[in-house]
């Protein structure tokens, strides 16, 4: 747990506001010690249905544009975006930022970056 609080304290000072992007390892971390937080998928169902990190939901990001507040309806919780190549949860981000979500991060480079 010591863990988590320092990674928390550090994203708050450090991260960079504008892309908040941390790396699969640090969204493990968040994951395991959070378990208000949510993992969201903003990638297409089809693409969902082809592969996806274990935990995830997926809200496609035609749907966060239209429905974010009643998909994701507590915007204190600790939310998680990724994609494919880290493109569409850039954008997801910004409109979550945009609806003043608080605590977003998104998984940087997307799942073409997971080793």
């Amino acid at each position: 747990m010591k863990i988590y609080e320092n990674l928390k304290h550090f994203f708050r000072k450090y991260r960079n506001s504008e892309e908040n992007s941390i790396d699969y390892e640090n969204v493990k971390t968040i994951l395991k010690n959070d378990k208000q937080a949510i993992l969201v998928d903003v990638r297409s169902p089809q693409e969902y249905k082809e592969g996806h990190l274990e935990g995830s939901v997926n809200y496609p990001l035609y749907d966060l544009e239209r429905n974010a507040e009643k998909l994701l309806e507590n915007k204190e919780n600790t939310i998680i975006i990724y994609c494919q190549s880290g493109n569409r949860s850039k954008r997801a981000l910004k409109l979550l930022q945009e609806q003043d979500y608080h605590n977003l991060f998104q998984l940087e480079g997307g799942l073409d970056n997971i080793k």
